[in-house]
């Protein structure tokens, strides 16, 4: 019976969930009731209730998280700042003019709003307004119109500064530190957040790459599915226009740069860099003249209740994981993943599968915070690169966006879009990008120097 405790944990979570109570109450009230009763019954170690108030109080102390509400904060001030949409307006101006000019526009602009706010459901619902009816009139087909706006908005899961990656690299540290002590070493080695930043980097440019190239693909045996703006309708790309690109273009780039710059030259940690871009997208609002105290109280607002989100989550698992191994859980999944054939390489592959399934009903959140803390011990004690691990991690997390019933990318387009652009053709357009990402998760796989070297480069 006590090898089964881990087990009706899970299985409890989930039918919790399932009747529609919040993630955060049900894995953190869950599995304090499994573990009274599991003590009650002589099957859970006391001394894991003991440990709760030390895990919790870990959570609201842990000066990594800081990272989280600034840069939500940088994400929903740039939102209000139009930064978006003078970006797509220039770009949609600058590509137009060749096949599939637009689809390579929003797939630019979502590359430097992700590089710049990071925040998926703004970067969406933004270029779903601005972008989508463009489109739409322009003649390109429904589908993927849809499916190129969903997938650039999500380029913010991978491209840092990323709140994902800013998370993962929390979670990893832990299970780095419980992968170490259950091989019996101690050492005070992490995984630092700025490790996966610029791991990130690389198969983060990669996957822009690959929906250009795919764009430039519809646009060769698809002509008539992404035109080009008629030649009537076409700018004089003069002096003064290639001054307005470089008017729009500017003030963001100089906010990534300063904001992963300072990370990539060791200037300043993740956390220090967060309040450079905090502060960075408070200039850029009010040189736009967005920046007054009804737009800064709005977004104190709106970042205090993401923020409060993803700790509430955050304590929850915390308490889930925990609980699950006071019964021994974790003992059980590394006894399953090391007896399955092909050894690392199949329990990473089952990992891997696992993660991208579980995409189509539970959000990044969710997915970070309950099943990496159980696996990422197992995994790293078999040797993995936990930066490799964590860009693997996030670009598959990346997918549960756009993966349907629950791809929140999917609901947010469909809350904006217009009547005559249907759920089925969203689900069609996005389903290429899906396969791209799972591309590159292969590649990556294949390649893990793509994630690993340029770190290696940075702290030499």
């Amino acid at each position: 019976m006590a090898e089964l405790m881990p087990l009706l944990l899970v299985l409890a979570v989930g039918v919790v969930l399932l009747l529609g109570y919040p993630v955060a109450l049900s894995l953190g009230g869950t599995a304090l009731v499994i573990a009274l009763v599991g003590e009650w019954f002589g099957y859970f170690d006391h001394a894991f209730i003991e440990a709760l108030p030390n895990r919790v109080y870990g959570v609201m102390t842990n000066g990594t998280l800081i990272a989280v509400p600034l840069f939500v904060f940088m994400g929903v001030m740039l939102e209000r700042s139009r930064v978006a949409e003078n970006l797509l307006d220039t770009m949609a101006l600058l590509f137009g003019p060749m096949r599939g000019g637009l689809g390579i526009s929003v797939t630019l602009v979502g590359m430097l709003l992700a590089a710049s706010t990071g925040i998926v459901g703004a970067t969406v619902v933004t270029m779903g307004l601005l972008t989508l009816p463009t489109m739409l009139r322009r003649h390109y087909d429904p589908s993927v119109a849809a499916g190129t706006i969903c997938a650039s908005g999500t380029l913010g899961q991978i491209i840092p500064p990323s709140i994902v990656l800013v998370l993962l690299g929390d979670v990893l540290s832990s299970a780095y530190q419980q992968a170490q002590l259950d091989m019996g070493i101690f050492s005070p080695d992490t995984v630092s957040v700025g490790d996966l930043f610029i791991g990130a980097l690389i198969p983060g440019l990669m996957l822009v790459a690959g929906y250009i190239i795919y764009m430039i693909g519809v646009a060769i045996f698809r002509p008539q599915a992404v035109p080009a703006i008629p030649v009537g309708e076409r700018p004089r790309h003069d002096a003064r226009f290639w001054l307005r690109v470089l008017q729009v273009l500017l003030p963001p780039l100089v906010l990534i740069v300063a904001v992963l710059g300072s990370i990539l030259y060791g200037v300043a940690t993740p956390t220090e860099a967060a309040s450079v871009g905090a502060v960075g997208a408070m200039l850029l609002a009010a040189v736009h003249r967005q920046l007054g105290l009804d737009t800064l109280l709005a977004v104190v607002r709106q970042t205090t209740i993401v923020t409060s989100m993803v700790f509430l989550i955050f304590i929850g698992a915390a308490i889930f994981s925990l609980v699950f191994r006071g019964f021994g859980g974790d003992e059980l999944v590394t006894e399953f993943l090391s007896d399955l054939p092909g050894g690392t390489v199949g329990a990473v592959a089952l990992v891997m599968l696992v993660l991208f399934l579980l995409g189509f009903i539970l959000d990044f959140i969710e997915i970070t915070f309950v099943v990496v803390p159980i696996v990422g011990p197992v995994l790293l004690a078999m040797g993995l690169d936990p930066v490799w691990l964590g860009v693997m991690i996030a670009i598959n997390l990346q997918t549960s966006f756009l993966t349907p019933p629950f791809g929140f990318a999917l609901f947010y387009l469909r809350g904006v879009a217009p009547p005559e652009l249907s759920t089925g053709e969203i689900y069609r357009g996005v389903a290429p990008f899906i396969l791209i990402q799972l591309l590159m998760l292969a590649t990556l796989a294949l390649f893990p120097g793509l994630a690993t070297w340029l770190p290696g480069q940075v702290y030499q």
